[in-house]
């Protein structure tokens, strides 16, 4: 098989499929949920590095109802922030990193996080995958965000070839139809939580399993 022959609208649309009877992945969820704000997503996610989306979601969820805005949350203390996000990998230094952005976000911002990939960026932190997610959900940008899923799936197709995350984003914003930049992250996460998994892929339960090159699979079921 080659990248020629794989039509990604027949795979986007298999895999929307296949996808449905599990979870969304955590930042959409919350975006479903009501925590749609920039700010929100940009927390979301920050939450998430290295952390399950079983444990970043409830995570959030608490984190929220204490406080939702920049402003609401610049008033708190890392302590409290740390408190309140204890279950979340690197807690204490995710709240460091929170309640600093908070407090720019207010005093640089008037409270409101603008849609600005480069204002983004520059929090300590915060990287590619946060702020193309949290622009591509919030905001509506076309961004590819590419975690460990994304770059695991679209390389075992042969869609691309990259050897690590940053280098699958650029390379699939030169190929991936912008139509699905922030879909490939919606679907692939689930997608290959569930399915495509990292080392004993459901290849026989695949519904592109006839598309895929299987690049790297040893061994699958």
């Amino acid at each position: 098989m080659t990248s020629q022959t794989f039509d990604m609208d027949v795979v986007m649309a298999r895999i929307e499929e296949a996808v449905r009877p599990y979870p969304p992945a955590a930042m959409f969820q919350l975006a479903a949920e009501g925590y749609s704000s920039a700010f929100e997503q940009l927390i979301a996610c920050i939450l998430s590095i290295r952390t399950y989306d079983e444990v970043s979601i409830p995570v959030a969820h608490k984190l929220f109802a204490r406080a939702r805005t920049a402003r609401e949350m610049a008033a708190l203390t890392t302590a409290e922030i740390a408190a309140l996000i204890a279950d979340s990998t690197f807690a204490e230094a995710k709240a460091g990193q929170i309640q600093v952005i908070a407090q720019q976000v207010t005093d640089v911002y008037g409270g409101t996080l603008p849609c600005d990939r480069e204002v983004m960026l520059a929090f300590h932190g915060v990287g590619p995958k946060c702020a193309n997610l949290a622009l591509g959900i919030a905001c509506g940008e076309p961004l590819i965000s590419v975690d460990i899923h994304v770059h695991r799936v679209t390389n075992r197709w042969g869609y691309v070839q990259a050897s690590t995350p940053e280098k699958t984003m650029a390379a699939l914003e030169q190929k991936l139809p912008q139509t699905y930049w922030v879909a490939i992250n919606r679907l692939l996460v689930p997608f290959g939580k569930h399915i495509c998994q990292g080392k004993t892929p459901r290849c026989t339960t695949c519904p592109i399993f006839d598309m895929c090159a299987r690049v790297g699979v040893r061994s699958y079921r």
